[in-house]
C-alpha cells in the first residue's frame, strides 16, 4: 500500500504495488519540489536541532565523557533503534506494509524509531511514501539529483507544505492514523518528549550505576553523561546519515539488477552500514517485498530479523520479493 497517494475516492490496498511514475526527463539536475518553493521558509525546528545535536556528539571527543559502556551502547543502538526502529518499523512494516505484527510488538518497535528523532510514525511514511510516488523526479522530496547534499540532508531545513503538519500529511497516512497510538504521537509534540524522555533514561541510568562505582556523587554524573552522549547524542547522529546515506548515497552511486524509472541503485557500502536498506534499486523495483537483499551476496540484517520474527510466531504475511517467487 506504501508507493502511491491515499485520495478520498482510492483504498490504499489498491495501489499497494503501482511503481514511481516516470516523467522521461532523464537524470539532469532538478529543481527544487514544487511544494518547497513558494515561498521558500525555513523548517527551523530541524536547521537548529540538526546541528545542534551533531554538536552534542562531539563532546564524545572530550575524555571526560568517554566509556566504554557508552560505545557498546552507542553500537548497540544502531541495531536496536535504527535497524528495528526505522528498517524495519518505520519503513518496510509501517510504509510498505510488508509484514504484520502482533500490536503490542509494532508499537514497541514504533517507539524505537521514535527515538532516533526522524519525525513521528506517520510524518516518516508520508515523505517516504511521496518519494516513491515521485521518485527522482521534481516533487519527490529529497532526490540528490537536486544536488547530493540536498538529497542528503539539506531538504530538512527548508518547509514542505506536504508535510509541514499532520492535517498536510494525514491524506499520505490515513491507514496509519487511524490507529489512535500515532495520533497520539502527533499531538503536543508526544513524540519529542519521548526523545528527550530517553535521554533522561540514559543519563539517571549511568548516575544510579556510576555512583556506587566510583563513590561519588560527581563520578555517577560524569558515567551518567557518558551514557547519554554517546548512547543517546552519537548514535543519534549515526543513524541520521545511516538513513539519509539511503536517501542520497543509492539515488548516484551504484549497480543496478533493475531497469526502474528512477536513479535507484544497490551500493555495497551503505548496503552493510545500512544493515540491508542499501539495496536500494531492489527496493525500489518491488517496493512490497520485506527483503531488499535480492542477491545471495546482498546481506540483509533487517531481513534477517524479519525471518527470526517470523519463526517465533511474531511476524506474519511477510511479502517475498516477487523475483524469488518466480524462480521457485
Amino acid at each position: 500500500m506504501a508507493t502511491d497517494v491515499v485520495t478520498d475516492e482510492q483504498d490504499e490496498t489498491d495501489i499497494a504495488a503501482e511503481a514511481p511514475e516516470s516523467t522521461g526527463a532523464g537524470w539532469d539536475p532538478l529543481a527544487w519540489p514544487e511544494t518547497a518553493v513558494n515561498p521558500v521558509q525555513v523548517r527551523w525546528r530541524y536547521a537548529v536541532g540538526i546541528p545542534a545535536v551533531h554538536l552534542l556528539a562531539c563532546l564524545a571527543f572530550f575524555p571526560w565523557f568517554f566509556s566504554w559502556t557508552g560505545v557498546v551502547l552507542a553500537i548497540l543502538g544502531l541495531y536496536m533503534f535504527g535497524t528495528l526502529g526505522i528498517n524495519l518499523c518505520y519503513h518496510r512494516l509501517l510504509t510498505h506494509q510488508g509484514l504484520t505484527c502482533p500490536t503490542w510488538l509494532e508499537h514497541t518497535l514504533a517507539v524505537l524509531g521514535v527515538c532516533t528523532m526522524q519525525d513521528t510514525p506517520a510524518c516518516w511514511v508520508a515523505m517516504h511514501r511521496i518519494h516513491h510516488k515521485h521518485s527522482d523526479h521534481r516533487p519527490d522530496p529529497h532526490s540528490p539529483l537536486v544536488n547530493f547534499l540536498w538529497g542528503h540532508c539539506g531538504w530538512l531545513m527548508f518547509q514542505n507544505r506536504e508535510f509541514t503538519n499532520v492535517h498536510d500529511y494525514q491524506r499520505f497516512t490515513r491507514d496509519i492514523l487511524r490507529d489512535p497510538f500515532y495520533l497520539r504521537l502527533e499531538r503536543r509534540e508526544n513524540w519529542l518528549k519521548i526523545y528527550l524522555a530517553s535521554m533522561f533514561v540514559f543519563f539517571a541510568a549511568g548516575f544510579v550505576v556510576g555512583w556506587p562505582l566510583t563513590g561519588t556523587a560527581l563520578g555517577g554524573v560524569q558515567f551518567g553523561a557518558s551514557l547519554m552522549v554517546w548512547g543517546v547524542f552519537v548514535r543519534t547522529v549515526l543513524t541520521w546519515h545511516i538513513t539519509w546515506s539511503v536517501n542520497s548515497v543509492t539515488h548516484v552511486w551504484g549497480y543496478r539488477n533493475y531497469d526502474t524509472s528512477d536513479n535507484s541503485r544497490n551500493n555495497f557500502w551503505v548496503g552493510l552500514w545500512s544493515n540491508g536498506e542499501g539495496w536500494h534499486n531492489n527496493h525500489h523495483a518491488d517496493q512490497r517485498a520485506a527483503a531488499h537483499g535480492h542477491k545471495w551476496w546482498e546481506f540483509d540484517v533487517t531481513w534477517l530479523t524479519i525471518r527470526l520474527l517470523e519463526k517465533l510466531g511474531l511476524a506474519k504475511n511477510v511479502v517475498r520479493p516477487k523475483v524469488w517467487q518466480q524462480s521457485n
